[in-house]
């Protein structure tokens, strides 16, 4: 079965010259609350399995900060059309493993990364970014989005020949659907990895500023849509931000970033930054994914 009929616009066609991107405001903190002072334990290694990075611009070698304000105006390149490569059913079949280890579960560890859904490698184990890739698959194909490889989601995987789409099908760019809570990198006009995300929750804050004792940080927790850039970046780990502790971000407008954390649910809980898991954020950095300069293009991802 696929995604229900209204759950995405229609694709093709919706990548136009002249989008602007929204200007910079203040370089507030990124605002996350729930996060530990370190990574997880377990799945921190680089993955096995990575996709070159964009051949535009080569990947961040420092941590230094070379401006302080977003850029205001960016363009996309004409739409052309991308062929995307079919992939063959599974056989044998996926089997719905639940959340234990195991061959099934590396065969449908395989099967996700073949389909453009990353998670750390295809070992066995079921751990964070197995079921974070799990999430992703059931919320771009309507599931219910609880992140276990039950009955419907390991036959959807296995018939599943196609693999997922962007409404951008142009250019190299950081696509944010925060209708589906999705993160799509495209490559040359193709979706080569999707993530499971964590945006905004739009609902208002007022909260104390850890950095600075006395004062308060208030807000909307929006991560505003339009077409930016990755400005500025922060490589060495955890750090305190002014609503609380972030990982390795990459600020695409104000203080918002795409960073890590330690709790990427299946719905929108951030003060307004978009959350990935902490492996995840690790392959961001040592592929070269996500390079200073990149367009990131958010959007509602129902027609807006």
């Amino acid at each position: 079965m696929g995604r229900p009929v209204d759950a995405r616009a229609p694709r093709g066609g919706v990548v136009r010259t002249g989008l602007l991107a929204l200007a910079g405001l203040g370089l507030t903190a990124c605002a996350e609350t729930t996060l530990a002072s370190a990574p997880p334990a377990t799945e921190t290694v680089a993955p096995v399995l990575v996709t070159d990075p964009p051949t535009t611009t080569s990947a961040p070698t420092t941590t230094s900060t070379t401006t302080t304000t977003s850029t205001t105006t960016t363009t996309l390149p004409p739409t052309t059309t991308t062929t995307v490569p079919k992939v063959a059913p599974a056989d044998p079949p996926i089997v719905a493993v639940g959340t234990s280890s195991g061959d099934d579960t590396r065969a449908a560890q395989q099967r996700l990364l073949d389909l453009g859904f990353w998670l750390q490698e295809a070992d066995g184990g079921y751990g964070l970014t197995t079921r974070q890739a799990v999430m992703a698959f059931q919320k771009y194909h309507g599931l219910t989005t609880d992140g276990v490889l039950g009955d419907e989601t390991a036959e959807l995987l296995t018939s599943t020949t196609e693999r997922p789409t962007a409404r951008a099908d142009a250019g190299t760019l950081v696509e944010i659907d925060k209708g589906l809570q999705l993160l799509f990198f495209v490559i040359d006009g193709r979706v080569e990895w999707v993530l499971n995300v964590s945006s905004g929750s739009e609902i208002p804050y007022r909260e104390p500023d850890q950095n600075t004792p006395g004062e308060w940080q208030t807000g909307d927790s929006v991560t505003r849509n339009g077409l930016h850039t990755v400005y500025r970046e922060r490589n060495n780990g955890w750090w305190e931000g002014d609503l609380g502790s972030i990982y390795r971000p990459k600020y695409f407008t104000g203080g918002i970033a795409v960073h890590g954390s330690n709790h990427v649910p299946d719905y929108p809980a951030s003060h307004g930054c978009v959350r990935v898991s902490v492996p995840a954020m690790d392959w961001i950095w040592e592929t070269g994914i996500m390079p200073m300069d990149i367009p990131v293009w958010v959007h509602e991802g129902l027609g807006d």
